[in-house]
């Protein structure tokens, strides 16, 4: 059964869910933005469009009938509104948002639809938490989860040594609001940018801090089962540190539209990047004491000839592997769900989540 799907925003991830969907015989695609200059883009590339204006709510309602599922590749404060049209209007619905309270306003949606709500799909959340989840699942008894995630320039030129790869108020986002996490057993809210660590991957040394929404909603299933649980961003040395004077020493925490303009200002964007997936795992297994790691290194790639980032395959890619399980009845097709019910070999073995296993999936066991 083919599906009509409308993706909300025409930026960089929209357009790439777009693209791929465009490539598939199983679905039919349209993409909606008020911005008529993004979707001239997608109009020359022959992606069926439509101008809408997501603040009129009843409109927005009416435009998406009769379409199977929404995605939301919009920004994340827009994700409730969309979230409550899609639902009057029947559809399955999708978003890549990680922040907490629009994740909490599409769970109060979801509690009596009769089609799916699945927030927090893309990369982190959203195959982090597959990934992590996959991996706790070969464990007798769970001892700690540690998932970190990084989108990276592969060349990096400034102090920060840091690009603008996606939504600068999503990221903005993670670095200001408190984390979730599991800590000695119980389900806290830790600091951004604190829980400090170092590590190294194909002879490239990083850093590693906690961020907010990585996690999506692990902690709650993993409450009870696990010890510690905790998201962090990878990054290359120096940029926390940075990152503390800007936001915690000179106030820009406050000032998030000037961080915003700064970022925005002073970091370009470049589709030569690189995506790092960093889980680890402890627990027992057959009596013994094991550690087990799930790495996975994705980098930008030309697909239908056209060249596309890193974190725009990697998002895009997430978020569709999980569409085409609902589709085909391997997920449950009302309610909320969560992304730690996909089965990750499931995921991989779909025609969008294939595109990870380009990225190298690598498996590490050793002895705790």
């Amino acid at each position: 059964m083919s599906w009509n799907i409308c993706v909300i925003g025409a930026g960089k991830i929209g357009q790439m869910i777009a693209t791929l969907l465009q490539s598939s015989s199983n679905y039919s695609v349209t993409v909606a933005d008020r911005d008529l200059a993004a979707l001239s883009v997608l109009n020359r590339q022959g992606v069926s469009t439509r101008q809408i204006d997501v603040s009129d709510e009843t409109q927005l309602a009416e435009d998406l009938n009769g379409f199977d599922a929404v995605i939301s590749a919009a920004p994340f404060f827009l994700t409730p509104r969309i979230a409550k049209a899609a639902k009057s209007a029947g559809a399955h619905y999708f978003d890549l948002t990680e922040d907490v309270a629009a994740t909490n306003a599409v769970r109060e949606l979801a509690a009596d639809s009769e089609t799916a709500f699945m927030p927090q799909c893309g990369l982190a959340p959203g195959f982090v938490g597959i990934a992590g989840a996959a991996l706790a699942a070969e464990f007798d008894t769970l001892d700690s989860l540690h998932m970190r995630v990084g989108a990276l320039p592969l060349y990096p030129t400034n102090a920060l040594k840091y690009n603008l790869t996606w939504s600068t108020d999503g990221l903005i986002n993670e670095y200001c609001n408190p984390c979730d996490a599991i800590v000695n057993g119980e389900r806290v809210k830790t600091a951004p940018l604190e829980d400090y660590e170092r590590l190294g991957h194909d002879g490239v040394e990083y850093e590693c801090f906690n961020t907010s929404g990585g996690l999506g909603t692990l902690p709650e299933t993993l409450d009870g089962k696990a010890r510690d649980v905790s998201y962090r961003s990878i990054r290359y040395p120096g940029h926390r540190d940075i990152l503390r004077l800007l936001l915690n020493d000179l106030g820009l925490e406050r000032r998030r539209d000037l961080m915003k303009e700064i970022f925005e200002t002073a970091l370009p964007r470049t589709d030569q990047d690189v995506v790092l997936v960093y889980c680890t795992a402890k627990g027992m297994i057959d009596g013994a004491l094991r550690e087990k790691s799930l790495i996975n290194k994705s980098y930008a790639r030309t697909l239908n000839g056209q060249v596309w980032s890193a974190i725009q395959v990697t998002t895009a890619a997430g978020v569709l592997g999980v569409v085409d399980l609902m589709r085909t009845g391997a997920l449950p097709g009302k309610g909320f769900v969560r992304q730690e019910r996909v089965n990750l070999s499931d995921f991989l073995n779909t025609e969008f989540g294939q595109l990870y296993r380009t990225g190298d999936i690598t498996k590490q066991n050793k002895a705790a």
